[in-house]
């Protein structure tokens, strides 16, 4: 009596004596996958792979290995796009970049008659889309320089940021220093116009040093690299604003610092309550301002 021809369970036409090691299906050379023992069908093996535990850095980042920097590079797109846009339309510099409250009106060339505007009136949107734009050519010899320099260094150190928090504490990280760097704007100068990426850019270089205090690493290199970053930001700043800077740098700091040391435990969980209480906090001191700013107008 002959024995029963057995097929590929994925390709019937295929005649095949060798079974899954895990599922003992019939399996072809097409689809057999090498294992520890024998050979794997292709969905066995992504299984197992379901429940193989990613490796992560200290922070809680994914190591990517090669994994491209995909939150850097998008972030200087998005400002590329935004200076793009400045250069077609001068005017997005007055609706969008960072002003606590004024008054713009027909000098601007904005609104046909004069306005009060700004984050106490309610545009809170200012206190982010500021940090995408940057001082348009005609805005002095500085000029073209502002996005630059800020994407070079955005470049050069949110690539080792992002790969070892991971894009969405690396994206979190961004924009809270964004925000810290613009609160501090309002708290301090709210009648003028700010923009630029350097908040962010000065919080993302708190974290490279914390990071790399965090790993043991050479700190006379990182000193010598991030003097020359701070020596171009204290310049940059006689041209844009060190209010910025400094609030950029004091979040990006203190929410690293959440990242770098928190419990393994409960990283995950220390780290989203630390970032969401430097939010509120924010966003608290904002709500205080304006209505310092709106009762002493009225």
């Amino acid at each position: 009596m002959e024995a029963a021809v057995t097929t590929c369970y994925r390709h019937p036409k295929y005649e095949t004596y060798v079974s899954c090691t895990r599922c003992e299906r019939f399996i072809c050379p097409d689809c057999m996958r090498e294992a520890a023992v024998g050979h794997q069908c292709p969905e066995c093996v992504k299984e197992g792979h379901k429940s193989v535990r990613r490796a992560r850095t200290v922070f809680g980042g994914s190591v990517a290995g090669t994994a491209a920097p995909v939150v850097t590079y998008t972030l200087i797109a998005l400002n590329v796009l935004a200076y793009l846009g400045e250069l077609a339309r001068p005017d997005l510099v007055d609706r969008f970049g960072m002003l606590g409250w004024g008054l713009l009106g027909p000098e601007g060339g904005v609104y046909p008659h004069p306005t009060l505007v700004g984050v106490a009136e309610d545009e809170w949107y200012r206190l982010l889309t500021g940090a995408f734009l940057h001082l348009p050519v005609t805005g002095g010899s500085f000029g073209i320089m502002h996005i630059i320099m800020n994407m070079f260094c955005l470049w050069n150190v949110g690539r080792t940021v992002e790969d070892q928090l991971g894009r969405a504490r690396y994206a979190g990280l961004y924009l809270l220093s964004a925000l810290g760097g613009s609160v501090l704007v309002y708290l301090l100068t709210p009648h003028t116009v700010v923009v630029g990426a350097s908040g962010a850019i000065f919080g993302i270089s708190a974290s490279y040093y914390v990071i790399c205090r965090r790993l043991g690493r050479d700190m006379q290199a990182v000193n010598r690299f991030l003097a020359g970053l701070m020596i171009w930001m204290v310049l940059s700043a006689l041209f844009t604003s060190w209010q910025a800077h400094l609030g950029g740098l004091l979040t990006g700091g203190l929410v690293s610092l959440a990242l770098a040391y928190a419990p393994p435990k409960h990283r995950t969980v220390v780290q989203v309550a630390a970032g969401a209480g430097v939010l509120v906090l924010l966003i608290a001191l904002v709500l205080m301002k304006t209505s310092a700013l709106t009762s002493f107008a009225g």
